[in-house]
């Protein structure tokens, strides 16, 4: 299940966003200050482009998704992201059914609430098991690039879903 996310939320969202876990995955490699984070939640929370949701599963508010460039003209697209709290969910030995959850929850956001014609992203070409994982949701991939992020260079691959190719479940 997703929620809006709260003011509320920050300090989590941040404590999960600063696990080595969710760093290693990310352009944004670096542990983020809470000065940064307050930043980045005033920017966001109140633009209409954006939307950040908690997901919860099996009652307990487990990750972060996020929804950036919503275009509401034609074709409608939007991309995303999420990260999980994958220290507490390793504990609960939940992963993969956190993992598997998060990605329903959000394609079926995508689709069936904001109505996208299409939903795009990018993950890092070190990253092996979200790329399949992405791949088992039917994300097609593009050409990986590199980009220089923070001043770290990182290989980056574009995916993509459309509301035709989705998995029904």
């Amino acid at each position: 299940m997703l929620r809006e996310a709260t003011t509320d939320d920050v300090n989590l969202m941040l404590s999960w966003r600063n696990q080595e876990t969710n760093r290693q995955v990310s352009k944004t490699s670096h542990r983020i200050t809470a000065d940064e984070h307050a930043a980045w939640w005033s920017r966001v929370r109140a633009d209409p482009a954006h939307r950040i949701l908690m997901y919860v599963h099996d009652g307990l508010t487990a990750g972060v998704v996020t929804f950036s460039d919503l275009r509401p003209d034609r074709p409608r697209t939007a991309s995303w992201g999420f990260y999980l709290d994958a220290d507490g969910l390793a504990g609960r030995g939940a992963t993969l059914p956190a993992w598997l959850g998060v990605m329903r929850a959000a394609v079926d956001y995508a689709f069936d609430v904001l109505a996208l014609d299409r939903l795009d992203g990018e993950v890092l070409a070190h990253n092996t098991v979200v790329r399949q994982m992405n791949r088992r949701f039917r994300f097609v991939e593009g050409t990986g690039h590199r980009v220089t992020h923070n001043g770290r260079e990182v290989e980056v691959v574009p995916i993509s879903l459309t509301r035709e190719n989705r998995r029904r479940r």
